[in-house]
């Protein structure tokens, strides 16, 4: 998501936190921090794309159709490095110098920001600008910067050669090392109101957005993302009980990291209806009623625990399976279930 050619932010919610950033952002880096799902990674890419524009001057935001700005929409500026790992390079088609073709299978795409990569852009700063207004430099995540990236980043951070900038991007500046952190000037961004955010989401084929905007705690990308996967607002709604009844069908197919946010976010409900409370990210009425607390608690426990091992090489068609068979074990009224707590088959792992 860039500045377009008619000038317009990538998000609607974008533009006012855009204009102030370019009026009063000074410095030569910048810690941007904001949920997942509200677009951070696009407001930083925005900055640098009216920082680098050849008709605005740098203070507005990007015209969308001078040189520079099409160069950025072509991912091909000189004087723009988007830096993440090849993992999610691979998924925004913006490759670095060096990357394997996407067919290579000789290893798995890395997850982090390697030493290597900041080396790369370590190089690159020190070039001359190739069409005059400096440079930028985006980090996105920046929580995918390892120790060793971090450190080898440090020196440039703190004295980058003039006319030179850097982004960082993170929902939560505590998960950077607090040598990163302290180099960097601090901009929060907000998430969007929910009836700017609803708009855009049915403005986008998206019915019935609050229902979905509630399930990604108001983060309209992520419920745009949920719709195009083909949850929509009366699949939502059916969950909870799909789930309660142990119809693995309902999520049949779901990535194992998405089926874990998934059920953590119903058992969150479930203990707040339990508490005598709202749900949060469902439609009330329809969470099961009557599961026992102290169930649930070892519910959350033990996807927790899961949700730590996530890296671990799963067969995901079972682990699935399992997780659906604690999901009706814990949110069975306590009348109707007795026996042990679900493990899902995980007691080899560790606490």
């Amino acid at each position: 998501m860039l500045i377009g050619d008619d000038g317009a932010a990538p998000l609607p919610w974008l533009a006012e936190p855009l204009a102030r950033a370019l009026q009063h952002q000074r410095g030569h880096a910048l810690l941007v921090h904001g949920a997942l799902g509200t677009g951070v990674m696009p407001f930083a890419l925005a900055l640098a794309q009216s920082w680098l524009c050849e008709a605005t001057g740098g203070d507005r935001p990007a015209c969308g159709r001078c040189g520079s700005c099409r160069l950025v929409q072509g991912r091909v500026h000189p004087d723009l490095m988007l830096l993440m790992p090849e993992q999610q390079r691979r998924e925004h088609e913006w490759p670095l110098s060096g990357d394997k073709p996407e067919g290579d299978s000789s290893r798995k795409p890395s997850r982090q920001i390697r030493v290597d990569e900041v080396r790369l852009l370590i190089d690159w700063v020190f070039k001359t600008s190739a069409r005059g207004r400096g440079k930028v430099a985006v980090l996105t995540p920046g929580e995918a910067l390892n120790p060793a990236s971090a450190n080898a980043l440090l020196k440039t951070l703190e004295e980058p050669p003039p006319g030179t900038r850097l982004v960082i991007t993170t929902p939560d500046p505590q998960r950077l090392l607090p040598t990163v952190r302290s180099r960097c000037q601090l901009l929060r961004l907000a998430e969007p109101a929910a009836e700017a955010a609803s708009g855009w989401l049915a403005a986008r084929g998206v019915a019935e957005p609050a229902v979905l905007l509630a399930a990604c705690a108001g983060r309209p990308l992520d419920a745009l993302a949920l719709h195009e996967a083909g949850v929509h607002a009366d699949a939502w709604r059916r969950l909870p009980e799909a789930l309660a009844r142990g119809q693995g069908a309902a999520v049949q197919g779901w990535p194992l990291p998405q089926l874990l946010d998934l059920l953590l976010k119903l058992c969150h409900d479930a203990l707040a209806v339990a508490g005598g409370a709202a749900p949060r990210y469902f439609v009330p009425g329809t969470v099961p009623a009557g599961a026992s607390p102290e169930r649930l608690r070892a519910w959350s426990l033990e996807l927790q625990r899961v949700a730590r091992h996530a890296s671990h090489p799963w067969n995901e068609g079972v682990l699935a399976e399992a997780l659906v068979a604690g999901a009706a074990r814990a949110l069975r009224p306590r009348a109707a279930r007795g026996g042990p707590a679900p493990r899902a088959g995980l007691d080899t792992l560790p606490a």
